[in-house]
């Protein structure tokens, strides 16, 4: 049998299961217990019966003529004596048999015996008399135990079978009293506005609830985390795509109206150039979002050396371009656990920002070491560098210190310390001394394992 999928249901026909099974095997118990002591003590009557017959005076035992013993009660007619002298029998009960229970004449002690006399059990005591011509047996139909077990079951069972369904009322009110904490919570979700995220709160939620009051509230603080941060997304894209396009609209105008094929030719390379930061805004806005949301992200051994040197080769360009000096400084073994795509993204932001913020003929130093159990990266130029307040203001989103004139979209450090953060890694920004300009220090947490070192064999 299935059980119910309620959880009062279930706990009703459990505990109901429970409480009757132990009351069928008390029961069973009681019966056999009972059952034990009535043989006992109708042994032992059998007994005393017998030995009142052998203490008897024999002079009626004696006589030719058997005697009848008297019904003096009820049960009487289930209980019969015999008693023999040198094979015949002198005395007996009215309703004893002629012949005798038991064969004669085996000289034996005082014994049970249980036979069966004209299709009836019998429970027969056997013992010897004073005299060795003598032999007694007294004996009780096992019918008549049964019904004495039966009566005495039947008055204990009656007020036990009319407390059950007291018992089963109690156990159902325990119960429902039991969920109605469940029940509370039911009723405070129910009646909740489906756009609010606060906590859950039961003053008296049972002990066993507060774990998944708990985790439900946990779940609420994940919820608004993901809404707020969906929301500041949309509210980002909104604000910060409106220039990008502007402009590209303006430039687009002025190609479509402009006739002389240069001036066309340098809108349209406006367009495209609005295009990019469009295109590079948007992919600043999705990592950022993906970063705020906790996606977790695959972490393996990430050799930053390799990437560096990825990164700035593809920056390489722009940084000639401008005239300036890009160098990279990288020790061996500076492995860390990360995730690859994410490193790169970091090292891009910061060498970018470097070559974005620095004059022409400048220098920019990427530099990599490792210091016991960290891996320093080191990204230093020679720019006019930021004041104080500046520095402690890095990281707020859309800030952009000293960025007259430059394009970017303000979220580069945001990026920059979000990866951080999942990396385990820490931040810090002071003004270069080897340069002048600033100096971006990150400290990740060294990798156990090297890939530059040959396995073992």
């Amino acid at each position: 049998m299935s059980l119910p999928r309620s959880l009062q249901g279930r706990l009703l026909v459990l505990v109901s299961g429970i409480v009757l099974a132990v009351w069928l095997i008390a029961g069973v118990l009681s019966w056999l217990d009972a059952q034990n002591e009535i043989d006992r003590l109708l042994d032992s009557h059998l007994a005393q019966a017998a030995a009142l017959l052998v203490m008897q005076d024999t002079q009626t035992i004696d006589s030719d003529e058997a005697l009848d013993a008297p019904v003096l009660h009820p049960y009487a007619p289930r209980v019969v004596f015999q008693v023999f002298h040198e094979g015949r029998l002198g005395l007996h009960s009215a309703n004893a048999p002629n012949q005798p229970m038991l064969p004669l004449g085996q000289r034996r002690a005082s014994s049970f015996q249980t036979v069966e006399i004209d299709g009836s059990a019998w429970r027969i005591f056997a013992a010897p008399g004073l005299r060795h011509d003598i032999e007694v047996f007294v004996g009780e139909q096992i019918d008549s135990r049964t019904s004495i077990l039966l009566a005495i079951m039947r008055s204990a069972f009656w007020p036990l079978a009319g407390a059950l369904p007291l018992l089963a009322a109690g156990t159902w009110w325990a119960v429902r009293r039991g969920v109605a904490p469940l029940r509370e919570l039911e009723r405070t979700l129910t009646r909740r506005d489906p756009h609010a995220l606060h906590h859950v709160v039961m003053t008296r939620a049972p002990q066993e609830m507060q774990p998944m009051l708990d985790a439900l509230n946990r779940l609420f603080d994940r919820i608004r985390t993901a809404l707020e941060a969906e929301r500041r997304f949309t509210a980002d894209a909104a604000h910060e795509l409106r220039t990008p396009i502007a402009a590209i609209k303006a430039q687009a105008q002025v190609a479509i109206a402009e006739t002389h094929a240069a001036r066309r030719q340098h809108a349209l390379a406006g367009v495209l150039d609005g295009c990019n930061r469009a295109g590079h805004l948007v992919d600043q806005l999705l990592l950022l979002a993906r970063l705020e949301a906790q996606t977790p992200a695959r972490h393996g051994d990430v050799d930053l050396a390799q990437v560096a040197r990825r990164v700035l080769a593809e920056l390489a360009p722009h940084a000639i371009g401008r005239a300036q000096h890009l160098e990279l400084d990288a020790e061996e073994h500076c492995t860390i656990s990360g995730n690859e795509v994410l490193i790169e993204s970091l090292i891009r932001n910061l060498v970018d920002n470097a070559i974005r913020y620095s004059p022409a003929q400048s220098r920019i130093v990427v530099a990599l070491s490792r210091r016991e159990a960290r891996v320093l990266l080191v990204v230093q130029d020679s720019g006019p560098g930021l004041s104080q307040s500046d520095i402690g203001r890095l990281g707020e989103r859309f800030f952009r210190a000293g960025a007259a004139g430059q394009p970017g979209s303000g979220l580069g450090w945001s990026i920059i310390r979000r990866i951080a953060a999942v990396h385990g890694a820490d931040v810090a920004a002071s003004p270069s001394s080897m340069l002048g300009g600033l100096s971006v220090q990150v400290s990740f947490p060294a990798s156990s394992v090297d890939p530059n070192q040959p396995a073992p064999r």
